[in-house]
């Protein structure tokens, strides 16, 4: 019996493995079937010698100008200006959720962050049109409120959750190993949370800071909605911008044999580079610094 209960034991350790294997070459193999098929659809133009044309400082296609540098511009303001603003925020909550607060608040808190990473990021662009659009447009009495400025606050809501559970696991984690020690030493629970469990935690914050950047660059609801979709080199943040993401989202039911059409590839493969290479750096940081 009981090498029966071995050989089963083993059989679905096995198996278990054998699913895990495919899962995870099926996730590569759809990643890089992702990439092959931007770069199939992207290649017509470097061929024709047209791929600097997209590169221009002008969308206009009534023109003829289509260049995409204004979105690429567009989507570093937005989600540079939205990860400024929400890394501090969420640090500040992980670190409060993590024993700096009382219990009675920090466990309600954590729920409230766990839903708001449910709730659909159409609505969050949706109730900041409706509010926040018209309450920057009257409060700075300049433009339409529909701005970098604007999509920036609500593309910050949207990250923090991400960033704060990211925190939060890694700080979980060392506490439960690390506090006890540093409470039977006399350090305060503050004490132990500033010298002993941050620096231990370090790697929960650089992920974080990761994925909250990656969702930022990648979201297209919030852009589209919000940040006023012109396609210019924005003078400051109550201006309309566009990002590559809402460009994409435009320009798609267009002419497909146009170039305008074609810039929709090159904009989904600068944005998976740009994901690939903050992964591979994450990758570097963390492999570097053990």
């Amino acid at each position: 019996m009981e090498s029966i209960r071995r050989r089963g034991i083993g059989f679905v350790d096995h198996a278990i493995r054998l699913i895990l294997f495919f899962c995870a070459l099926l996730s590569s193999t759809l990643v890089v079937t992702i990439l092959a098929f931007l770069f199939y659809f992207t290649a017509p133009v470097i061929v024709d010698g047209r791929i600097t044309e997209l590169f221009g400082m002008v969308w206009n296609p009534i023109s003829g100008n289509f260049g995409i540098l204004p979105m690429m511009v567009g989507s570093l303001c937005v989600s540079f200006t939205a990860l400024a603003i929400a890394y501090p925020l969420a640090a500040g909550i992980s670190l409060f959720c993590s024993g700096a607060g009382p219990k009675v608040l920090t466990g309600k808190l954590v729920i409230l962050i766990e839903f708001a990473t449910c709730v659909p990021t159409v609505v969050y662009a949706f109730v900041s049109a409706i509010l926040l659009a018209p309450l920057l447009r009257s409060f700075f009495e300049y433009g339409s409120g529909f701005s970098w400025l604007a999509a920036s606050l609500t593309l910050s809501i949207l990250i923090i959750p991400t960033i704060v559970l990211m925190i939060n696991s890694s700080m979980k984690e060392v506490s439960a190993t690390v506090r006890p020690v540093a409470l039977s030493l006399g350090m305060t629970p503050i004490q132990s949370l500033t010298w002993v469990e941050i620096p231990q935690a370090w790697k929960g914050f650089v992920v974080g800071f990761v994925l909250g950047s990656a969702r930022a660059v990648g979201d297209t609801m919030i852009s589209l909605m919000l940040a006023g979709n012109a396609a210019q080199f924005p003078g400051s943040v109550l201006d309309s911008v566009r990002t590559l993401t809402a460009h994409i989202a435009l320009v798609v039911a267009t002419d497909p044999n146009s170039l305008a059409y074609q810039s929709i590839f090159l904009s989904g493969l600068i944005l998976f580079l740009i994901s690939a290479l903050t992964n591979l750096g994450l990758r570097f940081v963390v492999r570097s610094i053990k």
